[in-house]
């Protein structure tokens, strides 16, 4: 998958652990039509650097000093800002109540930093095209969590949702974590119809992303209502 000038997708890391950016450009400058074009240790530098060298794709760790990577996302990738930059956070477990504060900055993918090399791969193939990839795991955790704080009412019939039967099956795959390529092998349906179920799922849902989609049916019992 090569970036949007035809040319490879140029990615710029940055966290402050000299070893995780190392390990990630291995695994990236290994991948066809990949290439790893800077490393920032910090936030202020990692700005300053995809201001200059303007890569299709940035990875960022949340925890950096000078500037976090919500702030750098925000900066970035924020809905103030006229040219974003395609922006993947890195996460873990420990940084969970700072996840919705990066989608809400313009974040196009979420990963734990324990992530594997193929999830990293796809989520800066993913980003690069414009869509977005939830590591499954934050995904799930996350929003069951979501499920817990809402339980179902005693009694209660089952909710009316806004959204046809169809649309209904792709938000149950995206609320446990599916890309869209595997909501396509589930439900045999092309990319690019899928890719139209969700634009319409986010209009008549009011959410701008695929987690914003996947808390809303956990919230409201569509994901309860398929188990």
């Amino acid at each position: 998958m090569s970036g949007p000038r035809g040319t490879k997708t140029r990615v710029l890391i940055a966290d402050d652990q000299d070893l995780v950016r190392a390990g990630f450009r291995l695994i990236l400058d290994a991948q066809d039509g990949i290439e790893v074009v800077g490393e920032a240790a910090d936030g202020l530098t990692c700005l300053e650097m995809a201001r200059e060298l303007r890569p299709d794709v940035c990875l960022v760790d949340i925890r950096m000093p000078k500037l976090d990577g919500l702030q750098v996302t925000r900066l970035l990738a924020g809905p103030a800002v006229p040219d974003p930059v395609h922006v993947v956070v890195i996460t873990s477990f420990d940084h969970d109540d700072y996840i919705n504060t990066a989608l809400r900055n313009g974040a196009c993918g979420l990963l734990l930093k324990d992530a594997t090399p193929a999830l990293l791969v796809e989520a800066v193939r993913a980003a690069a095209r414009g869509d977005a990839l939830v590591s499954p795991a934050v995904t799930v955790r996350l929003l069951k969590r979501l499920e817990e704080q809402v339980p179902a009412v005693p009694g209660a019939g089952p909710r009316p949702f806004p959204l046809s039967a169809r649309e209904l099956e792709v938000v149950q795959l995206v609320a446990v974590g599916r890309t869209n390529q595997e909501i396509c092998d589930e439900l045999f349906l092309s990319l690019s119809t899928v890719k139209t179920h969700l634009g319409k799922i986010h209009s008549k849902l009011g959410v701008r992303n695929r987690v914003e989609v996947a808390a809303w049916a956990w919230a409201n019992g569509a994901v309860r209502t398929a188990l």
